[in-house]
């Protein structure tokens, strides 16, 4: 192998090294108990998982009969694989097709599972995987953090539904924000820490990783989340506003029109204008009651346009407030939104 297939293939490869984190069957359940009515009779396909290990594969199949789901499929990256049944090792990438329960067990046996050999890795990118997404109505998994872009890009082009989990950090990428600005996608119920399951190979760290008693190795994020744009009804729930506005309590940005609200609780009742508040807002997002008018990412003014020294540097464009003695404090991104209703 040679050139830019073979550039390729250790790209993916890295990529996997890098991104192989199995989610707890727990955090799976506690989201998508609110999801159940978008399933029935509906083909899912989880296209980043190792049915063996995966607990995306697990819920699903265990729980056909009573999503009332047509069809479960899984695929992963070949060097993932092993022989499902025999747990032998296997070099050759495989996709399941589960249909549910034949004999009246309730359980998905061997023998009722579809397990099929690809010709290609695996990837969700390859054009096998292209090809059975193709027949999904629903993909739900865990995707490579580092390729969080690419893979949503994915489902937008296909035009799928979808619920995957990814890091808080991605509503910055200017991509993603788009998205969630423009109502194609938001987030969905739960946030915040998350424990993986990491693969024994996996290099112990100073934060964030531990091994259990049974010597399994986990790594966890503080700013886990999901994204979808499946409706669900916690994104039509006002957000109840109790503040009034004063201008000494909502000071503005020096370099861009609008107040700073510094809590999502304190967004006031009675203003009309733009208003600059923390990204975590996408958790309490209600496009009826809010517009998103954009980001300090792109809206905010270099402070040399107003006659002050200053930089893009660390971070990007941002938002700066006036400190007393002629000084600015400048701060973490911001979404600007202006209120629709009360």
């Amino acid at each position: 192998m040679s050139g830019p297939v073979r550039n390729q293939a250790l790209g993916r490869a890295q990529h996997l090294r890098e991104d192989e984190f199995y989610t707890q069957l727990s955090d799976i359940e506690r989201e998508l108990r609110h999801y159940r009515h978008h399933f029935r009779d509906k083909v899912v396909y989880c296209n980043c998982d190792d049915p063996r290990v995966s607990n995306f594969f697990h819920y699903f199949s265990y729980n056909f009969e009573r999503l009332g789901l047509k069809k479960l499929i899984t695929t992963c990256y070949k060097n993932q694989n092993m022989d499902l049944f025999s747990r032998n090792d296997s070099e050759q990438a495989i996709y399941l097709e589960y249909t549910g329960d034949r004999n009246g067990n309730s359980v998905p046996d061997p023998n009722e599972i579809g397990v099929h050999a690809l010709k290609e890795d695996g990837d969700f990118r390859s054009s096998e995987c292209v090809e059975l997404l193709k027949q999904a109505d629903i993909v739900v998994t865990n995707p490579p953090f580092s390729l969080f872009r690419e893979y949503v890009d994915q489902m937008m082009k296909h035009n799928k539904k979808f619920l995957i989990i990814g890091n808080q950090n991605a509503v910055a990428y200017m991509e993603t924000f788009e998205l969630l600005k423009n109502n194609k996608i938001w987030l969905g119920y739960y946030s915040g820490d998350m424990k993986f399951r990491v693969p024994d190979y996996y290099e112990p760290r100073d934060t964030r990783f531990w091994i259990d008693e049974t010597g399994q190795k986990w790594r966890s994020i503080g700013t886990g989340c999901w994204f979808t744009n499946l409706d669900i009804s916690k994104r039509h729930e006002d957000l109840i506003l109790y503040k009034t506005y004063s201008p000494d309590e909502y000071p503005r940005y020096a370099n861009y029109d609008a107040i700073e609200v510094g809590r999502i609780q304190d967004i006031p009742n009675d203003y009309e204008g733009e208003m600059g508040v923390p990204i975590t807002f996408f958790y309490k997002y209600n496009p009826d009651q809010f517009e998103i008018i954009g980001s300090s990412k792109t809206l905010a003014r270099p402070m040399s346009q107003i006659g002050q020294p200053g930089s893009y540097q660390q971070g990007g464009p941002r938002f700066y407030l006036p400190e007393p003695g002629g000084t600015y404090r400048r701060l973490y991104d911001r979404i600007v939104i202006r209120r629709k209703r009360g």
